[in-house]
């Protein structure tokens, strides 16, 4: 119980403690706003061509409002009193002031930029300033000067200012600073990277057109080229030494613009489809008569001491894309796409903020405002890259279904390659056996057959004897037996074939005494005989042994088979009568030729009486 009282006043302690530090702070930060002190009630000297004026005025004091077309100098004084003197450090902050400045506190200089006498020179009226104040020098009475030079065109002037503690004044200070510099150095940085995203899709992403040529996207192109202008244009807040001198700076400043406006109307064209109509050519011709007009109303307006002319420019434009960007959401409206309608959004709010910014700067300046259109400037790159993201989803989606497709394409193909396949090798097993049986028929219509039919017209003469038809039976049947062999002798072993020829027809050598002699070595296959060679190579064989048997009356029959340097080569060689070798070669002689020249193989015959020569050479 003891712990649990102890408990709850530890809790009411600390409660209590944060209570009064809150409440405590909260009384400083009330004290210190209660005794800031905004100043817009000074005394000035305002010197134009030489002549000086001396008037009392109230803050802001706008230079080109008061002054159009001049330039010149001024030094305001700004008294206010303290109750008593500070203990704490003061500041004290100045919205905007310049165009060059030096600001005095009861007598000591406390901060100076630009020079005073060098009119066009740097600027720096484009932020606003902090000034650090030492209760050393602050007094029950005080005054503030500040001494400032005003350029023509550049809102040169000053405006209230504020004095108080350093918490609430810096407070103030900072978020007029984010406000203006840092959050102008965002928009640069977000432009440039958009800029140069956009323009590098558009010299990356090509597609043909209607007429086979290669295009990239206009789109892209617009959209890279507003925000690099957009870049260039906001720049303009954070650099004080401008590159090229004042004027021309400033009309640079007016046509980058114009061109920031000009090529975003063009990008949101593009976004709705409409780039080949008629009426986006003349779109596009009064948008460059608008960019032509830049030039001259710049340099009129700032270098001739004529603001009326550049407000009249900024209306026209202004009206221009008010009109399109009321034309572009109404069509967005009715029927477009998501990016249509996304853009039409970003379009109107910049033209609304833009005729606002129009109105506080050109028509009723108001001299520390800000503008507006900086910011919403943004919403065209972000537009930009919804678009981006939007067609990489929709090409993502087409490749995903280019890839399904063709992976079903493939897979049918497969299914149909398969089948045909199967039928081709069904067709390749029935056209092996076709082309089996024509060999077949044709070796038993070359052999068998021409062998029957010469013994049909031998009994048919009545001439022939007995020993003579059987002789032809016999070679018959040898000729069936050796076109069955054949079948199962092995691609290109010679060996074989002369193994099994020997096999075949020894018996009848030595039938007829002919004293078969063999030199045939072991032979290496010959890898380009094929099983249709092997068989022409055994006709031609069986055709050369035939002839010693029926014609030569030879009594020594020699077969050789040798490996030499050109080849394989076979020798037949008998000791018969012979025969004239330079005659006509008859049917048989002249098969052998046409098979050895069918197999690639070289045919010599060589015949003299106790001596033929048959030699086959295959190389």
């Amino acid at each position: 119980m003891m712990a649990l009282c102890a408990k709850r006043l530890w809790r009411s302690a600390s409660v209590g403690w944060l209570l009064s530090v809150l409440l405590g702070w909260l009384a400083l930060v009330g004290v210190a706003q209660a005794q800031t002190q905004e100043l817009t009630q000074a005394r000035a000297s305002v010197t134009v061509n030489g002549a000086t004026t001396i008037q009392n005025l109230q803050l802001p004091y706008h230079w080109d409002r008061f002054n159009k077309g001049q330039r010149g100098e001024a030094v305001f004084d700004l008294p206010f009193d303290l109750p008593e003197s500070p203990v704490d450090p003061w500041g004290l902050y100045l919205p905007r002031l310049g165009n060059a400045y030096e600001i005095w506190l009861n007598g000591t200089l406390l901060q100076r930029q630009g020079d005073l006498l060098n009119y066009n020179g740097a600027d720096y009226a484009r932020v606003p300033r902090y000034v650090a104040l030492s209760p050393a020098l602050l007094r029950s009475s005080n005054l503030i000067r500040v001494h400032i030079r005003a350029d023509v065109g550049r809102r040169g002037g000053l405006s209230a200012l504020v004095v108080g503690p350093q918490e609430a004044v810096y407070a103030a200070y900072l978020r007029n600073y984010h406000w203006r510099g840092t959050g102008s150095l965002v928009v640069m940085a977000f432009s440039l990277v958009v800029g140069l995203m956009a323009l590098s899709l558009w010299v990356t992403q090509t597609a043909p057109d209607h007429a086979g040529r290669t295009r990239r996207d206009p789109l892209y192109l617009f959209a890279g080229l507003a925000e690099l202008f957009w870049t260039l244009a906001v720049s303009d807040t954070l650099i004080e030494n401008p590159p090229v001198p004042w004027p021309w700076w400033g009309a640079l400043q007016v046509v980058v613009l114009g061109a920031w406006g000009v090529n975003m109307a063009l990008f949101c064209v593009e976004v709705a489809g409409w780039g080949r109509r008629p009426a986006a050519l003349w779109f596009r011709r009064w948008l460059g008569l608008l960019m032509a007009a830049s030039v001259g109303m710049a340099a009129w307006a700032l270098g001739g001491g004529e603001p009326l002319a550049l407000t009249l420019w900024y209306a026209v434009l202004g009206a221009t894309l008010l009109s399109f960007g009321v034309f572009f959401l109404w069509q967005a409206l009715r029927q477009a796409s998501t990016a249509h309608r996304v853009v039409a959004v970003a379009l109107l709010i910049n033209v609304l903020f833009g005729l606002r910014d129009l109105y506080v700067f050109r028509i009723n300046p108001t001299y520390a405002a800000n503008t507006l259109l900086r910011y919403s400037s943004v919403l065209f790159g972000l537009g930009l890259g919804y678009i981006v993201i939007a067609r990489f989803r929709t090409a993502s989606a087409q490749a995903r279904d280019l890839l399904a497709t063709l992976a079903a394409r493939v897979s049918q193909k497969e299914v149909e390659l398969a089948e045909s396949y199967r039928i081709l090798e069904i067709l390749a097993r029935e056209q092996e056996r076709t082309a089996e049986r024509t060999r077949i028929l044709r070796d038993m219509h070359d052999g068998v057959g021409s062998h029957i039919s010469s013994a049909i017209r031998q009994l048919q003469s009545g001439r022939v004897s007995q020993q003579e038809l059987l002789q032809t039976l016999r070679d018959t049947l040898d000729q069936l037996k050796l076109s069955i062999d054949t079948m199962n002798l092995p691609p290109g072993d010679v060996t074989a074939l002369l193994a099994n020829l020997r096999y075949r027809l020894e018996p009848r050598l030595a039938a007829s005494d002919i004293e078969l002699q063999w030199g045939v070595d072991l032979l290496e296959p010959v890898r380009r005989l094929d099983a249709q060679a092997m068989r022409q190579l055994q006709f031609m064989v069986f055709e050369a042994l035939s002839n010693v048997l029926q014609h030569a009356h030879a009594s020594v029959l020699r077969i050789e088979a040798t490996m030499t340097p050109q080849g394989t080569r076979l020798r037949l060689v008998d000791n018969g009568c012979g025969f004239d070798a330079t005659a006509p070669l008859r049917k048989g002689l002249q098969s052998m030729r046409e098979r050895a020249q069918a197999i690639g193989a070289t045919l010599s015959l060589h015949s003299t009486p106790g001596q033929t020569v048959v030699e086959i050479l295959i190389a």
